[in-house]
């Protein structure tokens, strides 16, 4: 049967009309398709050049920084002692980021958190040195250091006690110790004098450096970041031990000083004891080393029976000189707590001047006679103290002291010394511990064509 020509004609006309409809459908889902790949290349090489910029601008790291205390961060003044963020951001326009609308979203600055981004680098830097995670490198035990401090504080409560036990009997009996040949009235001269005086090797002068604490990070008003970074990094761990040995690596002792005019020159005891000049801070560390030392000098003349003999054979002379022998045992005692002062001041001395003082002593490492105590400190006085051949130096002794003194103490004051050492030492007077940029995220807003805009986040910190 011949289908009719009209009716061909007509569904030749319906295919056509479907095919072209077909056909525009796909010129258009190519044209989207397409359009859709321009914007998402675009977008993409915005954000490259976002990324590009930003590890351009902390390539800019401070370099004396760097080279001093290893550690990076940015100075986000540029130099001019003002923090600003703008000055970022034109950095960032430079190196490829133009015709962004740029927003700080969050920022974190060294000093931030009581020091959370210097503590985070330094953990980074001294495992990276020792290659551990949290293994300790050291041979340092934290619990055997506060051992020491306790026995320490013991020794002083038994001082107090034996010299008012003393002084309670001859009051009591209307006497007085006999000032010849006695030790005891100048081994209390002594104790009250400044130890700088009584320890420092010969013809070293006692550094008279001082600082204002209102210009130091720890006591002045502070630029602050804001926002919270625990989504993006967690904190590197840092044990006391790899924060003590940091310390002691880059900065200088009283032993060792190095300091430039105008800085505090005893930076480690700057850090033990936070004062603001630097004889403060040595006679605060030295009484804590001489306590040290105390306590296990006493402890060995209690095990000594030749040196205890002595002490009685002295305080029976004493006492029998007022006709009052009943105090002998009491004053052998207050001999034995002045002897191990006396000797814990010929230690001091080892110590600073550069010698090595053992933990325990014995009868070849015993320095002062008792004999010694009446010129200790006096014109008639030449001891300056044996160099052991087995022992802790001065640094080794400042070792355990740090492991006992609180972290939070211990950061603030290194950005102090951080920033009187840039400021004084390497003559950076604009220099500010809280102007320098750990990390940071920067919210971006670009226009793409035809009124599209795009908002993308990047964040860079140092590794």
């Amino acid at each position: 049967m011949k289908v009719p020509a009209y009716k061909s004609e007509k569904k030749r006309g319906e295919v056509t009309a479907f095919l072209a409809l077909i056909f525009v459908l796909l010129v258009g889902f190519t044209g989207s398709m397409m359009e859709s790949a321009s914007l998402q290349s675009a977008k993409s090489y915005r954000r490259a050049d976002m990324n590009c910029a930003m590890e351009s601008v902390f390539a800019e790291y401070q370099r004396d920084m760097l080279e001093e205390f290893d550690l990076f961060v940015l100075d986000a003044s540029y130099e001019s002692s003002d923090y600003s963020e703008e000055k970022i951001f034109d950095r960032l326009s430079y190196y490829g980021a133009s015709g962004m609308e740029q927003t700080m979203k969050r920022v974190q600055l060294l000093t931030d958190y009581n020091g959370a981004a210097l503590e985070d680098q330094i953990a980074k830097y001294m495992k990276s040195k020792y290659g551990l995670s949290s293994l300790n490198p050291f041979d340092e035990d934290e619990d055997v250091w506060k051992e020491r401090a306790d026995e320490a504080e013991e020794s002083v409560k038994i001082e107090d006690r034996v010299n008012e036990e003393l002084a309670g009997i001859l009051s009591e009996n209307e006497q007085e110790l006999p000032t010849e040949n006695n030790p005891l009235p100048n081994m209390q001269r002594v104790a009250s004098t400044p130890l700088t005086e009584l320890v420092m090797p010969e013809g070293k002068e006692v550094s008279d450096a001082s600082v204002t604490s209102d210009t130091l990070v720890s006591g002045r008003t502070l630029q602050r970041g804001y926002g919270d970074f625990s989504d993006k990094a967690k904190q590197e761990s840092l044990s006391k031990i790899l924060l003590d040995e940091y310390l002691l690596g880059h900065f200088d002792t009283a032993v060792e000083e190095d300091g430039a005019d105008g800085t505090l020159k005893y930076e480690m005891e700057y850090l033990l004891a936070g004062k603001n000049s630097d004889r403060e801070n040595l006679n605060a560390v030295l009484k804590r080393l001489l306590m040290l030392r105390f306590a296990p000098n006493y402890a060995f003349l209690q095990q000594d029976a030749a040196k205890q003999a002595e002490a009685q054979s002295l305080a029976l002379t004493l006492c029998s000189l007022i006709a009052f022998p009943v105090a002998s045992e009491a004053v052998a005692q207050a001999l034995l707590l002045a002897w191990a002062l006396g000797e814990s001041v010929m230690d001091l001395r080892s110590l600073m001047k550069g010698g090595k003082v053992p933990l325990v002593k014995s009868t070849e490492t015993w320095q002062l006679s008792l004999t010694g105590l009446m010129t200790l400190g006096t014109e008639d006085d030449h001891g300056e103290g044996v160099d052991a051949e087995e022992g802790l130096d001065y640094k080794g002794y400042l070792r355990g002291l740090l492991l006992l003194e609180n972290k939070t103490n211990l950061i603030l004051r290194t950005e102090d010394l951080i920033e009187l050492c840039m400021r004084n030492e390497k003559g950076l007077t604009w220099f500010r511990a809280d102007h320098c940029v750990y990390r940071m995220e920067v919210a971006s807003t670009v226009r793409l064509r035809r009124g599209i805009t795009y908002t993308f986040n990047t964040y860079y910190t140092y590794q």
